[in-house]
């Protein structure tokens, strides 16, 4: 059985799996780990809506999975018969195959594997009132998940991963964008090419720093396109960044805490960034 399960695909067939045995189910149990995603440049997003929402947007689809119960209904049949007319798998499985693949006691009814799609930073050129998150080594998938999502809420254009960060592509980054990495352009760089990008972009880089920075409310946000540089959990934003930017920020705190989730501090930022350009008609 090859690796990849597109191998042994018979297009326009449903194949019904009871085993956990089965080198397909093994296979897509593998996306749970990193090396197995990056070979296959695939990974798993569970929810009929997740699927339904990717396959709109035009995510290529490898393989449908969806419990037996759930076969008839109408938007079920929709993605499947989608899936098949694009070259992809459908499976029809059991709960207790769903469950191990999804590793999860109530799993969803519905599980898709896609194609993982990157935007190549050569390729982004930030417009007027565009604004990006660009993320210095982020670690955490939940803080990854929550600020793909809220950069989907704010209407920023894409988040840049910038040097080794965690994978957009696991399971629990997947689950906490709740959707949202399907509509958000991704794009990883490493420092060197972040900051040579940024000379020719065009851009306001405003990053959150502890020292010298200024009130985030008093920021220029207007009049150039604006790159949101966020640091590190541990250990905030290195000088090599925070020298390259053109303003840098602080959040006022009170209180015990002394400082704030990077995905909250994200989501603050992200929406003053974008407050000149929000209002609440758009969602009539």
């Amino acid at each position: 059985m090859s690796h990849d399960h597109q191998g042994t695909r018979r297009v326009g067939q449903v194949k019904e799996v009871t085993s956990l045995a089965n080198p397909i189910v093994k296979d897509i149990k593998a996306l749970s780990d990193k090396k197995h995603r990056d070979e296959t440049k695939s990974f798993m997003a569970e929810g009929l809506k997740l699927v339904i929402d990717a396959l709109e947007l035009g995510f290529e689809i490898r393989t449908l999975v969806y419990a037996k119960n759930v076969k008839d209904k109408p938007q079920v049949v929709q993605c499947a018969t989608k899936t098949v007319a694009r070259g992809g798998l459908v499976l029809e499985v059991s709960e207790k195959v769903l469950a191990s693949i999804t590793r999860r006691d109530n799993p969803q009814m519905v599980v898709g594997i896609f194609t993982q799609r990157w935007t190549n930073l050569r390729d982004v050129r930030p417009g007027n009132g565009e604004t990006y998150v660009a993320l210095d080594r982020v670690r955490d998938p939940g803080n990854l998940g929550t600020i793909i999502r809220t950069a989907d809420a704010a209407g920023a254009s894409g988040v840049i991963l910038v040097g080794e960060s965690t994978d957009p592509f696991s399971m629990e980054t997947v689950r906490a964008t709740m959707g949202s990495v399907f509509a958000v352009p991704l794009v990883r760089a490493s420092v060197a090419d972040f900051l040579a990008w940024k000379k020719g972009a065009g851009v306001r880089v405003v990053a959150t720093h502890l020292a010298g920075a200024v009130d985030y409310r008093t920021i220029d946000y207007k009049t150039k396109p604006v790159v949101l540089l966020m640091g590190n959990e541990q250990s905030g934003l290195p000088d090599t960044l925070a020298s390259e930017a053109d303003a840098l920020a602080r959040i006022p705190q009170a209180g015990l805490a002394d400082s704030l989730n990077l995905a909250i501090a994200t989501g603050v930022m992200l929406f003053e960034a974008r407050r000149h350009l929000l209002t609440l008609d758009d969602r009539a």
